[in-house]
């Protein structure tokens, strides 16, 4: 009897024109205008997305002063750079439009209280707030990043991008899920996918664009994709492309968007645990950011190494403590050649894993056009692609005293 056991697992993606994404890519763009005019910025800049208002709260220390006119200018160019440029065929009606956008800017000082701890007179950087971060690291693929969600943001990145140069056809609000069959829960805790089983792909697409031409053309978008063959058959995986049969309307008009709103599609799809603490609109003293960075940094050495098939790193930290208050490493039995215990002492041994040192192991305080910029991170993922700083595996020589 043919055996059709499965060993389901999915992850979903959205793309930079989901109104959560808005809100993320604006918190951002601040935070780069901030730090780029001023390194020693400190920003904690919520923002709300809804119908036509973006609210900006939070607190902000810097010697950059940006006028509300400024601030609102600021809003309506990221709007633009994520597709709502207001030269699309949909209606004011149907998707946000630049002209129509309300900007509330609602910030105020960062407390003196939070100040004193971060910026210490020895010149270490305290933790900006307390709490836990993971990393994890994955041999499922070539970027060590698990595959479900590798491949929903391959796809969700293949349709955003066409919708962006075909803006008569589609809309940027995209969402992308991907559910792969491992076959066994063995399969899965040793990192073996064995096919794609399912897709998901919802996107706007104009009034009058009859459902057959949108799943059509989404249909060709995904098998362009460049997803594994070995994964994907088109014959047998189940697709479904905006499976209510209608999708027009779209944006913050018809769903709000908040900062901080999207920590599994910004992660690891749901592979690993997180901390809770959003990244986006968050300076580099704020360990919710540096200290996730850090965390994928060393969980994908680890796994690169050749010591585990994956592994998650926990941080933890006492705000205006510089050093983490504990390090975990687990790799869920799959270590190679020392356990967990060992690994756990090494990361605490080597790395020092203070503000201080993950900002400028990664250059966290000097983002630019040509290294990386907090906007595009926000719209990209804040892990997983492999030109950020935290992504490169360059120190793997220090890992093999372990080998």
């Amino acid at each position: 009897m043919e055996n059709k056991t499965n060993y389901l697992f999915t992850s979903e993606v959205v793309s930079p024109g989901h109104p959560d994404k808005c809100a993320d890519i604006i918190a951002d763009s601040i935070v780069d205008r901030l730090i780029i005019g001023d390194s020693t910025s400190r920003v904690a800049s919520e923002v709300f997305v809804a119908g036509k208002h973006v609210v900006i709260g939070g607190e902000v220390k810097s010697e950059v002063n940006l006028t509300n006119d400024e601030y609102v200018a600021l809003v309506k160019d990221a709007l633009a750079k994520i597709g709502y440029d207001g030269k699309s065929a949909f209606s004011k009606e149907e998707c946000l439009h630049p002209d129509e956008v309300q900007v509330q800017v609602l910030l105020n000082q960062q407390s003196p209280d939070i100040n004193q701890g971060v910026d210490q007179e020895t010149g270490e950087i305290g933790a900006g707030d307390q709490g836990i971060m993971f990393g994890f690291a994955s041999s499922e693929t070539a970027d060590y990043m698990p595959a479900a969600i590798t491949y929903a943001r391959m796809l969700a990145d293949k349709v955003y991008h066409y919708a962006l140069d075909h803006n008569q056809k589609l809309g940027v609000d995209i969402k992308t899920q991907v559910t792969l069959d491992y076959g066994n829960k063995e399969n899965f805790e040793n990192c073996k996918p064995q096919k794609i089983h399912t897709i998901v792909v919802s996107a706007p697409s104009v009034e009058g664009m009859p459902i057959e031409e949108v799943r059509e053309l989404i249909q060709g978008l995904i098998d362009d994709t460049g997803l594994p063959t070995e994964l994907y058959d088109p014959k047998s995986t189940i697709i479904h492309i905006n499976p209510t049969g209608r999708y027009v309307n779209h944006s913050s008009l018809h769903d709000s968007g908040l900062t901080g709103r999207k920590l599994i599609v910004d992660s690891f799809g749901g592979y690993a645990p997180i901390g809770g603490g959003a990244q986006s609109s968050k300076d580099y003293t704020k360990v919710d950011r540096s200290g996730l960075y850090a965390g994928r940094w060393l969980a994908k050495h680890i796994v690169a190494a050749g010591l585990a098939k994956k592994c998650n790193v926990q941080l933890s930290y006492a705000i205006g403590v510089a050093r983490p208050t504990s390090v975990s490493v687990d790799t869920f039995g799959t270590y190679t050649k020392v356990d967990d215990d060992v690994l756990s002492q090494f990361v605490m041994d080597n790395f020092a894993l203070t503000p201080r040192w993950i900002t400028e192991k990664f250059n966290l305080d000097k983002p630019s056009a040509d290294t990386f910029l907090y906007a595009d991170v926000a719209a990209r993922g804040q892990v997983g692609q492999s030109d950020y700083p935290w992504e490169r595996l360059d120190e793997l020589e220090k890992f093999d005293v372990l080998k």
